[in-house]
Protein backbone atom coordinates (compact mmCIF):
# COMPACT_ATOMS: atom_id res chain seq x y z
CA UNK A 1 0.00 0.00 0.00
CA UNK A 2 1.14 3.16 -0.85
CA UNK A 3 1.39 5.99 1.98
CA UNK A 4 -0.24 8.38 -0.57
CA UNK A 5 -3.11 6.46 -0.66
CA UNK A 6 -4.31 7.06 2.65
CA UNK A 7 -5.97 10.58 4.11
CA UNK A 8 -6.54 12.34 7.17
CA UNK A 9 -6.12 11.22 10.98
CA UNK A 10 -6.19 7.59 9.90
CA UNK A 11 -2.44 8.14 8.52
CA UNK A 12 -0.49 7.17 11.12
CA UNK A 13 -2.52 4.67 13.01
CA UNK A 14 -2.79 2.69 9.36
CA UNK A 15 0.92 2.50 9.00
CA UNK A 16 1.39 -0.37 10.99
CA UNK A 17 -0.26 -2.43 8.51
CA UNK A 18 0.67 -1.51 5.32
CA UNK A 19 2.12 -3.83 3.24
CA UNK A 20 5.79 -3.61 1.62
CA UNK A 21 5.75 -3.77 -2.34
CA UNK A 22 7.52 -7.04 -3.35
CA UNK A 23 10.93 -7.02 -4.15
CA UNK A 24 12.52 -6.03 -7.50
CA UNK A 25 15.53 -5.22 -9.62
CA UNK A 26 14.40 -2.73 -11.51
CA UNK A 27 12.37 0.74 -9.91
CA UNK A 28 10.61 2.96 -12.34
CA UNK A 29 12.85 5.22 -14.43
CA UNK A 30 10.70 8.60 -14.03
CA UNK A 31 7.57 9.96 -11.32
CA UNK A 32 5.11 12.19 -13.27
CA UNK A 33 5.49 15.30 -12.95
CA UNK A 34 1.69 15.34 -10.72
CA UNK A 35 2.87 12.89 -8.75
CA UNK A 36 6.98 13.68 -8.24
CA UNK A 37 7.59 14.68 -4.71
CA UNK A 38 7.31 18.32 -3.86
CA UNK A 39 8.87 18.18 -0.51
CA UNK A 40 11.70 15.76 0.44
CA UNK A 41 12.49 15.18 4.12
CA UNK A 42 15.89 13.15 4.53
CA UNK A 43 16.14 11.71 8.08
CA UNK A 44 19.99 10.32 8.95
CA UNK A 45 20.45 8.37 12.18
CA UNK A 46 24.14 8.30 12.35
CA UNK A 47 25.55 5.02 13.75
CA UNK A 48 22.21 3.43 13.82
CA UNK A 49 22.53 -0.06 12.75
CA UNK A 50 20.22 -2.63 12.83
CA UNK A 51 21.15 -4.10 16.42
CA UNK A 52 21.05 -0.48 17.63
CA UNK A 53 17.84 -0.16 16.13
CA UNK A 54 16.29 -3.24 17.70
CA UNK A 55 17.46 -2.40 21.27
CA UNK A 56 16.52 0.90 21.54
CA UNK A 57 12.76 -0.51 20.11
CA UNK A 58 13.01 -2.79 23.15
CA UNK A 59 14.08 -0.06 25.29
CA UNK A 60 11.71 2.28 24.19
CA UNK A 61 8.11 0.05 23.79
CA UNK A 62 9.14 -3.49 24.67
CA UNK A 63 9.90 -7.01 22.37
CA UNK A 64 6.60 -5.94 20.41
CA UNK A 65 6.61 -2.66 20.46
CA UNK A 66 7.61 -0.42 17.42
CA UNK A 67 9.28 3.12 16.86
CA UNK A 68 8.43 5.27 13.92
CA UNK A 69 10.39 4.21 11.62
CA UNK A 70 8.57 0.85 12.06
CA UNK A 71 5.93 2.02 10.31
CA UNK A 72 6.70 3.38 7.73
CA UNK A 73 5.46 1.16 4.98
CA UNK A 74 8.07 0.76 2.23
CA UNK A 75 11.47 -0.61 3.21
CA UNK A 76 14.88 -1.81 1.72
CA UNK A 77 18.59 -2.76 3.63
CA UNK A 78 20.81 -0.79 2.48
CA UNK A 79 25.15 -1.68 1.86
CA UNK A 80 27.25 0.83 3.19
CA UNK A 81 30.84 -0.02 1.94
CA UNK A 82 32.84 2.99 0.96
CA UNK A 83 34.86 3.47 -2.12
CA UNK A 84 38.29 2.18 -0.30
CA UNK A 85 36.80 0.69 2.74
CA UNK A 86 35.04 -2.47 3.92
CA UNK A 87 33.51 -0.50 6.88
CA UNK A 88 32.79 3.23 6.25
CA UNK A 89 33.14 6.19 8.07
CA UNK A 90 30.01 8.82 8.31
CA UNK A 91 31.77 11.09 5.59
CA UNK A 92 31.81 8.88 2.54
CA UNK A 93 28.23 6.85 4.29
CA UNK A 94 26.36 10.24 4.06
CA UNK A 95 28.42 11.81 1.08
CA UNK A 96 26.94 8.43 -0.94
CA UNK A 97 23.77 8.91 0.10
CA UNK A 98 23.96 13.10 -0.94
CA UNK A 99 25.74 12.15 -4.17
CA UNK A 100 25.43 8.80 -5.86
CA UNK A 101 29.03 8.57 -5.65
CA UNK A 102 31.52 6.23 -3.99
CA UNK A 103 33.53 7.74 -1.29
CA UNK A 104 36.93 6.77 0.27
CA UNK A 105 36.50 7.44 3.99
CA UNK A 106 37.23 10.92 5.36
CA UNK A 107 35.94 12.60 1.88
CA UNK A 108 32.72 14.99 1.58
CA UNK A 109 30.86 15.06 -1.20
CA UNK A 110 33.64 14.91 -4.29
CA UNK A 111 34.06 13.05 -7.27
CA UNK A 112 34.99 9.68 -7.45
CA UNK A 113 38.48 8.84 -6.22
CA UNK A 114 39.05 11.52 -4.53
CA UNK A 115 41.85 11.27 -1.72
CA UNK A 116 40.61 12.23 1.87
CA UNK A 117 44.19 14.02 2.92
CA UNK A 118 44.79 14.94 6.14
CA UNK A 119 44.97 18.46 6.19
CA UNK A 120 47.32 18.93 9.01
CA UNK A 121 47.21 21.56 12.02
CA UNK A 122 48.27 25.54 12.40
CA UNK A 123 49.97 26.29 15.48
CA UNK A 124 46.38 26.37 17.35
CA UNK A 125 45.67 22.41 16.44
CA UNK A 126 43.04 23.87 13.83
CA UNK A 127 42.98 22.14 10.61
CA UNK A 128 44.80 23.99 7.42
CA UNK A 129 42.96 24.85 4.21
CA UNK A 130 41.58 22.65 1.79
CA UNK A 131 43.74 21.44 -0.65
CA UNK A 132 42.54 18.37 -3.14
CA UNK A 133 45.66 16.01 -4.64
CA UNK A 134 42.94 15.42 -7.16
CA UNK A 135 39.24 15.05 -7.82
CA UNK A 136 35.85 17.65 -8.16
CA UNK A 137 33.21 18.68 -6.01
CA UNK A 138 29.96 16.32 -6.80
CA UNK A 139 26.68 17.54 -7.38
CA UNK A 140 24.91 16.59 -3.54
CA UNK A 141 20.73 16.54 -3.41
CA UNK A 142 20.35 19.99 -1.90
CA UNK A 143 22.07 21.28 -4.98
CA UNK A 144 20.11 19.89 -7.26
CA UNK A 145 16.91 21.05 -4.76
CA UNK A 146 18.33 24.28 -4.87
CA UNK A 147 18.42 24.24 -8.75
CA UNK A 148 14.25 23.42 -8.82
CA UNK A 149 13.70 26.39 -6.85
CA UNK A 150 13.70 24.52 -3.52
CA UNK A 151 13.93 25.74 0.27
CA UNK A 152 16.48 24.01 2.15
CA UNK A 153 17.27 23.51 5.72
CA UNK A 154 19.58 21.29 7.49
CA UNK A 155 19.12 20.39 11.52
CA UNK A 156 21.72 18.28 13.45
CA UNK A 157 22.74 17.84 17.18
CA UNK A 158 25.80 17.71 16.37
CA UNK A 159 28.53 20.82 14.62
CA UNK A 160 26.65 21.89 11.55
CA UNK A 161 30.07 21.47 9.91
CA UNK A 162 30.09 17.68 10.86
CA UNK A 163 31.28 14.90 8.18
CA UNK A 164 27.37 13.95 7.88
CA UNK A 165 25.78 17.84 7.43
CA UNK A 166 28.49 18.63 5.45
CA UNK A 167 28.05 16.40 2.91
CA UNK A 168 24.74 17.68 2.36
CA UNK A 169 25.95 21.32 1.75
CA UNK A 170 29.62 21.09 1.07
CA UNK A 171 32.47 19.64 -0.41
CA UNK A 172 36.42 18.76 0.96
CA UNK A 173 38.91 16.06 0.93
CA UNK A 174 38.95 15.85 4.40
CA UNK A 175 36.13 15.97 6.96
CA UNK A 176 38.23 17.96 9.39
CA UNK A 177 38.14 21.29 7.41
CA UNK A 178 35.31 22.59 9.46
CA UNK A 179 36.20 26.15 9.02
CA UNK A 180 35.64 25.69 5.64
CA UNK A 181 32.64 23.62 5.72
CA UNK A 182 31.39 26.95 8.04
CA UNK A 183 32.22 29.67 5.23
CA UNK A 184 30.50 27.26 2.44
CA UNK A 185 27.19 28.77 4.23
CA UNK A 186 27.75 32.32 4.00
CA UNK A 187 26.27 34.03 0.83
CA UNK A 188 28.82 36.12 -0.64
CA UNK A 189 31.43 35.19 1.62
CA UNK A 190 35.08 33.98 0.62
CA UNK A 191 34.61 30.21 0.17
CA UNK A 192 30.82 30.66 -0.02
CA UNK A 193 29.12 26.86 -1.89
CA UNK A 194 27.56 28.85 -5.04
CA UNK A 195 25.44 26.45 -5.87
CA UNK A 196 23.57 26.62 -3.15
CA UNK A 197 22.32 30.01 -5.07
CA UNK A 198 22.73 33.85 -4.00
CA UNK A 199 20.41 32.79 -0.72
CA UNK A 200 22.26 30.07 0.90
CA UNK A 201 20.23 27.38 3.13
CA UNK A 202 17.29 28.60 4.58
CA UNK A 203 17.15 26.62 7.74
CA UNK A 204 20.32 25.60 9.98
CA UNK A 205 20.13 24.32 13.60
CA UNK A 206 22.53 22.73 15.64
CA UNK A 207 25.59 23.34 17.25
CA UNK A 208 29.49 24.37 16.21
CA UNK A 209 29.45 28.01 16.96
CA UNK A 210 33.42 28.08 17.13
CA UNK A 211 33.51 27.36 13.43
CA UNK A 212 31.95 30.41 12.57
CA UNK A 213 34.10 32.93 15.13
CA UNK A 214 37.33 34.16 15.54
CA UNK A 215 40.59 33.10 17.18
CA UNK A 216 39.89 36.70 19.03
CA UNK A 217 36.74 35.65 20.24
CA UNK A 218 37.42 31.92 21.27
CA UNK A 219 36.57 30.24 18.24
CA UNK A 220 38.68 28.64 15.47
CA UNK A 221 39.00 30.86 12.41
CA UNK A 222 42.29 31.32 11.81
CA UNK A 223 40.99 34.37 9.45
CA UNK A 224 39.51 36.30 12.11
CA UNK A 225 36.06 36.04 10.63
CA UNK A 226 33.12 36.32 12.29
CA UNK A 227 30.74 34.00 10.19
CA UNK A 228 27.34 34.68 12.09
CA UNK A 229 27.65 38.40 11.59
CA UNK A 230 28.54 38.31 7.96
CA UNK A 231 25.09 36.19 7.39
CA UNK A 232 23.26 38.80 9.71
CA UNK A 233 24.38 40.98 7.17
CA UNK A 234 23.22 39.15 4.64
CA UNK A 235 19.83 39.08 5.76
CA UNK A 236 20.01 35.98 8.44
CA UNK A 237 18.20 35.77 11.51
CA UNK A 238 20.47 34.41 14.36
CA UNK A 239 19.88 32.16 17.26
CA UNK A 240 21.97 31.08 20.09
CA UNK A 241 19.81 30.17 22.67
CA UNK A 242 16.64 28.44 23.17
CA UNK A 243 14.66 31.49 23.80
CA UNK A 244 15.93 33.43 20.63
CA UNK A 245 15.78 29.88 18.85
CA UNK A 246 11.60 29.93 19.89
CA UNK A 247 11.30 33.81 19.24
CA UNK A 248 12.52 33.33 15.32
CA UNK A 249 9.15 34.27 13.58
CA UNK A 250 7.48 31.90 11.41
CA UNK A 251 8.92 34.30 8.34
CA UNK A 252 10.20 32.62 5.09
CA UNK A 253 11.53 35.46 3.79
CA UNK A 254 14.22 35.35 5.96
CA UNK A 255 16.82 32.32 5.91
CA UNK A 256 17.87 31.13 9.95
CA UNK A 257 20.90 30.16 11.51
CA UNK A 258 20.25 28.39 15.44
CA UNK A 259 24.19 27.52 17.18
CA UNK A 260 23.13 26.16 19.94
CA UNK A 261 26.94 25.02 21.20
CA UNK A 262 30.64 25.86 20.44
CA UNK A 263 30.96 22.43 19.15
CA UNK A 264 28.37 19.58 19.36
CA UNK A 265 25.39 19.85 21.47
CA UNK A 266 24.28 17.71 24.36
CA UNK A 267 22.82 14.60 24.88
CA UNK A 268 19.25 15.07 24.95
CA UNK A 269 19.15 13.74 28.61
CA UNK A 270 21.48 15.75 29.33
CA UNK A 271 21.38 19.30 27.78
CA UNK A 272 20.17 22.01 29.69
CA UNK A 273 16.57 23.19 27.95
CA UNK A 274 17.35 26.74 28.22
CA UNK A 275 20.23 26.58 26.17
CA UNK A 276 19.57 24.06 23.78
CA UNK A 277 16.47 22.99 21.89
CA UNK A 278 15.70 19.44 21.41
CA UNK A 279 16.30 17.26 18.04
CA UNK A 280 12.03 17.30 17.92
CA UNK A 281 12.03 21.09 18.58
CA UNK A 282 14.47 21.76 16.06
CA UNK A 283 12.68 19.54 13.58
CA UNK A 284 9.46 21.57 14.14
CA UNK A 285 10.32 24.46 14.13
CA UNK A 286 12.51 23.67 11.02
CA UNK A 287 9.23 22.54 8.91
CA UNK A 288 7.73 25.52 10.19
CA UNK A 289 9.72 28.05 8.95
CA UNK A 290 9.63 25.91 5.22
CA UNK A 291 6.09 25.44 5.41
CA UNK A 292 5.01 28.16 2.82
CA UNK A 293 6.96 26.30 0.18
CA UNK A 294 5.13 23.23 0.67
CA UNK A 295 2.14 24.79 -0.61
CA UNK A 296 0.39 23.74 -3.51
CA UNK A 297 2.18 26.07 -6.50
CA UNK A 298 5.58 26.14 -4.11
CA UNK A 299 8.11 24.89 -5.33
CA UNK A 300 8.81 22.75 -2.19
CA UNK A 301 11.58 21.86 0.29
CA UNK A 302 14.36 19.53 0.62
CA UNK A 303 15.21 19.40 4.79
CA UNK A 304 17.83 16.61 6.32
CA UNK A 305 17.73 15.98 9.82
CA UNK A 306 20.40 13.99 11.71
CA UNK A 307 20.55 12.01 15.07
CA UNK A 308 24.04 12.61 15.36
CA UNK A 309 24.92 11.96 19.00
CA UNK A 310 23.71 7.91 18.64
CA UNK A 311 27.07 8.09 17.12
CA UNK A 312 28.90 9.69 19.91
CA UNK A 313 27.07 7.73 22.15
CA UNK A 314 28.50 4.30 20.75
CA UNK A 315 31.71 5.41 20.30
CA UNK A 316 31.59 6.00 23.83
CA UNK A 317 29.86 2.89 24.73
CA UNK A 318 27.30 4.32 26.50
CA UNK A 319 24.73 1.94 25.67
CA UNK A 320 21.96 3.69 27.38
CA UNK A 321 22.90 6.85 26.25
CA UNK A 322 22.71 5.61 22.64
CA UNK A 323 19.23 4.34 23.16
CA UNK A 324 17.97 7.55 24.72
CA UNK A 325 19.41 9.18 21.64
CA UNK A 326 17.86 6.86 18.92
CA UNK A 327 14.52 7.46 20.35
CA UNK A 328 15.25 10.92 20.44
CA UNK A 329 15.30 10.96 16.59
CA UNK A 330 12.74 8.73 16.80
CA UNK A 331 10.73 11.30 18.87
CA UNK A 332 11.86 13.96 15.93
CA UNK A 333 10.71 11.39 12.84
CA UNK A 334 7.06 11.19 14.55
CA UNK A 335 6.81 15.12 14.80
CA UNK A 336 7.79 15.67 11.27
CA UNK A 337 5.39 12.77 10.01
CA UNK A 338 2.44 14.67 12.04
CA UNK A 339 3.51 18.40 10.83
CA UNK A 340 3.83 17.08 7.36
CA UNK A 341 0.51 15.07 7.84
CA UNK A 342 -1.23 18.79 8.62
CA UNK A 343 0.74 19.97 6.28
CA UNK A 344 -0.22 18.10 3.06
CA UNK A 345 -2.54 14.74 4.01
CA UNK A 346 -1.49 11.50 2.99
CA UNK A 347 1.73 12.76 2.47
CA UNK A 348 0.55 13.02 -1.52
CA UNK A 349 3.55 15.35 -2.11
CA UNK A 350 6.05 14.72 0.42
CA UNK A 351 8.37 12.03 0.38
CA UNK A 352 10.28 11.01 3.92
CA UNK A 353 13.26 8.67 3.88
CA UNK A 354 15.04 7.51 7.21
CA UNK A 355 17.93 5.08 7.18
CA UNK A 356 21.50 5.25 8.85
CA UNK A 357 25.19 5.78 7.42
CA UNK A 358 26.63 2.53 8.85
CA UNK A 359 26.78 0.19 11.60
CA UNK A 360 28.25 -0.32 15.16
CA UNK A 361 29.63 -2.96 17.18
CA UNK A 362 26.60 -3.05 19.43
CA UNK A 363 25.23 -6.66 19.86
CA UNK A 364 21.94 -8.04 22.21
CA UNK A 365 23.27 -11.39 23.68
CA UNK A 366 21.35 -14.47 24.31
CA UNK A 367 19.25 -16.26 25.68
CA UNK A 368 17.76 -13.72 27.63
CA UNK A 369 14.18 -13.62 29.42
CA UNK A 370 11.72 -10.60 27.76
CA UNK A 371 12.12 -7.86 29.26
CA UNK A 372 9.91 -5.21 27.81
CA UNK A 373 10.75 -1.38 28.07
CA UNK A 374 13.13 -0.31 30.49
CA UNK A 375 11.41 2.08 32.97
CA UNK A 376 12.76 3.42 36.44
CA UNK A 377 11.99 -0.32 37.92
CA UNK A 378 12.63 -2.39 35.31
CA UNK A 379 16.28 -2.64 33.56
CA UNK A 380 14.72 -3.65 30.56
CA UNK A 381 17.48 -4.60 27.23
CA UNK A 382 19.96 -2.35 29.56
CA UNK A 383 20.18 -4.98 32.24
CA UNK A 384 21.46 -8.51 32.50
CA UNK A 385 20.80 -11.79 30.97
CA UNK A 386 18.56 -13.60 33.08
CA UNK A 387 17.19 -17.06 32.60
CA UNK A 388 13.43 -17.80 32.27
CA UNK A 389 13.17 -18.17 36.09
CA UNK A 390 14.69 -14.40 36.43
CA UNK A 391 17.86 -15.66 37.55
CA UNK A 392 21.39 -14.38 36.18
CA UNK A 393 22.45 -16.41 33.27
CA UNK A 394 26.24 -16.98 34.40
CA UNK A 395 29.13 -16.96 31.97
CA UNK A 396 32.06 -19.87 32.45
CA UNK A 397 33.42 -17.86 35.13
CA UNK A 398 30.03 -18.16 36.98
CA UNK A 399 29.77 -14.34 36.30
CA UNK A 400 26.53 -12.41 35.16
CA UNK A 401 26.88 -10.32 31.82
CA UNK A 402 24.77 -7.68 30.05
CA UNK A 403 21.84 -8.25 27.36
CA UNK A 404 24.22 -5.44 25.19
CA UNK A 405 27.87 -5.71 24.76
CA UNK A 406 30.00 -4.58 22.13
CA UNK A 407 32.44 -5.89 19.66
CA UNK A 408 35.23 -3.00 20.68
CA UNK A 409 35.67 -0.50 23.16
CA UNK A 410 36.98 0.67 26.61
CA UNK A 411 35.60 -1.68 28.86
CA UNK A 412 37.39 -4.75 28.58
CA UNK A 413 38.13 -6.72 31.81
CA UNK A 414 41.95 -7.42 32.34
CA UNK A 415 42.41 -11.20 33.11
CA UNK A 416 39.60 -13.38 34.21
CA UNK A 417 35.88 -11.76 34.55
CA UNK A 418 36.33 -13.68 38.03
CA UNK A 419 38.74 -11.69 39.28
CA UNK A 420 36.33 -8.69 39.14
CA UNK A 421 33.12 -7.59 41.47
CA UNK A 422 30.00 -9.35 39.76
CA UNK A 423 27.92 -7.32 37.69
CA UNK A 424 24.29 -6.18 38.90
CA UNK A 425 21.35 -4.40 37.15
CA UNK A 426 21.54 -1.19 39.45
CA UNK A 427 25.42 -1.52 38.18
CA UNK A 428 25.41 -2.14 34.62
CA UNK A 429 21.87 0.63 33.97
CA UNK A 430 23.71 4.10 35.30
CA UNK A 431 23.83 6.58 32.77
CA UNK A 432 28.01 6.15 32.39
CA UNK A 433 28.07 2.98 32.55
CA UNK A 434 30.41 1.47 29.29
CA UNK A 435 29.30 -2.06 28.70
CA UNK A 436 31.85 -4.88 28.06
CA UNK A 437 33.64 -5.16 24.42
CA UNK A 438 35.37 -8.41 23.23
CA UNK A 439 38.52 -6.54 21.91
CA UNK A 440 39.77 -3.46 23.75
CA UNK A 441 40.50 0.07 22.01
CA UNK A 442 41.39 3.57 23.43
CA UNK A 443 38.96 5.53 25.35
CA UNK A 444 36.21 6.52 23.33
CA UNK A 445 37.12 4.45 20.10
CA UNK A 446 34.47 1.80 19.80
CA UNK A 447 34.50 1.43 16.01
CA UNK A 448 32.09 1.32 13.05
CA UNK A 449 30.44 -2.01 11.83
CA UNK A 450 30.14 -3.36 8.15
CA UNK A 451 26.32 -4.45 8.49
CA UNK A 452 23.90 -3.39 6.42
CA UNK A 453 21.23 -0.53 7.86
CA UNK A 454 17.87 -0.51 7.25
CA UNK A 455 15.84 2.36 5.52
CA UNK A 456 12.27 2.89 5.83
CA UNK A 457 9.88 5.66 3.27
CA UNK A 458 6.76 6.90 3.27
CA UNK A 459 4.97 9.00 0.95
CA UNK A 460 5.35 10.23 -2.75
CA UNK A 461 7.90 8.08 -4.40
CA UNK A 462 8.06 6.13 -1.20
CA UNK A 463 7.71 2.00 -3.22
CA UNK A 464 10.81 3.42 -5.52
CA UNK A 465 12.65 1.81 -2.03
CA UNK A 466 12.69 -2.01 -1.96
CA UNK A 467 14.93 -4.60 -1.66
CA UNK A 468 18.57 -4.62 -1.06
CA UNK A 469 20.52 -1.34 -2.38
CA UNK A 470 23.44 0.33 -2.42
CA UNK A 471 23.83 3.23 -0.78
CA UNK A 472 24.29 5.34 -3.49
CA UNK A 473 21.24 4.27 -4.93
CA UNK A 474 19.46 6.05 -2.48
CA UNK A 475 20.74 9.25 -4.48
CA UNK A 476 19.16 8.32 -7.49
CA UNK A 477 15.65 6.89 -5.86
CA UNK A 478 14.76 10.24 -4.24
CA UNK A 479 16.22 12.15 -7.07
CA UNK A 480 14.09 9.98 -9.00
CA UNK A 481 10.95 10.46 -6.42
CA UNK A 482 11.68 14.43 -6.87
CA UNK A 483 11.71 15.06 -10.02
CA UNK A 484 15.53 16.43 -9.68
Amino acid sequence: MRLSTLAGAALLATLAGCASVPPTSQAPAQVQHDQRARNVIFFLGDGMGLNTLTAARIFHAGEAGELTIDRLPESAFVKTFSNDAMVTDSAAGMAAYMTGVKHNNGVISMSLGTRSVAPGKDANGNALVNKCENGSPATTLLELARKRGMALGVVTNTSVTDATPASAYGHGCHRKLETDFAAMLVPGGAGYNGALGPRGLDVMFGGGAQFFTPFARGGKRADNRDLLAEMQAQGFRVARDSASFKALALDARQPAIGLFAPNHMDYDATRDPAKQPSLTEMTRKAIDLLAPHATQGSKGFFLVVEGGLIDHALHATLGKRALQETVSYNDAMQAALEKMEALDPGLKNTLIVATADHDHTLLLNGYTARTGKTTPTNPGVLGLVRNLDGSPKLDKEGRPFTIIGFGTGENRTNGPRSSQPALTDEIVTRDDYHQEAVVRTRTGAETHGGTDVYLGAAGAGAELFRGTIDNTRVFGLIKTAAGL
